[in-house]
């Protein structure tokens, strides 16, 4: 289980250009201002385990994490209920359909299929949600080098709250940063992003024997 004090710290982080899911509210969100509190909470059911093993992004996105709270967790997913320990039986969004992000549904679906989804937590190497300047909130972009510093005592916390974790880096950038910032990676898998659904698929059954 995290500590309160690192949830704080997520919750403090500003930058521009960025948003902050557990601080900041969304035009589209159902329970308007208070939609942070809502999103800090579903994050600290995800991270209230003792996990073997913890995947790690490179960041955020709007149709997944910048709405859900949880990383590599979209509404849609919520709502069929297969994220563990995180209960959601309505919308949290005004949308007309529920935010579907690819990558997230693969992720899940594979742990599940592995049956490590209950003892598995999500985290990106950078926990907020970096967006272009000209694309507006409902774009994505890469951290910066200097966002990725600034945001790197995050990211250490979270990993030293599950010090009995496994870290699985999800894509050759979140490997990078993680080893830049000296943290150690138990393995590196391909991001099912951009055609690597597939290969996600079998380096994760390689992993876990499935």
């Amino acid at each position: 289980m995290i500590p309160s004090s690192v949830l704080d710290q997520i919750v403090q982080f500003q930058a521009p250009n960025v948003f902050n899911p557990w601080a900041s509210s969304d035009p589209l969100d159902i329970y308007g201002v208070t939609a942070s509190a809502h999103r800090l909470a579903r994050l600290a059911q995800h991270f209230d385990c003792n996990p073997r093993y913890m995947l790690i992004g490179e960041a955020p996105g709007y149709q997944g994490c910048h709405f859900s709270g949880v990383p590599f967790t979209n509404e849609a997913l919520l709502l069929r209920g297969v994220v563990p320990r995180v209960p959601c039986v309505i919308r949290i969004t005004t949308r007309a359909r529920p935010w579907s992000e690819p990558s997230a549904t693969i992720v899940w679906d594979t742990l599940h299929k592995l049956g490590i989804a209950d003892c598995t937590v999500m985290w990106n190497a950078f926990a907020w949600h970096p967006y272009r300047s000209r694309g507006g909130l409902y774009s994505n972009r890469a951290p910066n080098l200097s966002e990725l510093t600034e945001g790197a005592p995050v990211l250490r916390a979270v990993v030293e709250s599950f010090k009995d974790a496994r870290i699985i880096a999800v894509g050759n950038v979140a490997e990078w940063i993680l080893h830049k910032f000296e943290i150690k990676v138990h393995a590196k898998v391909r991001h099912p992003s951009m055609g690597g659904a597939n290969k996600f698929r079998i380096q994760m059954s390689e992993l876990f024997g499935g």
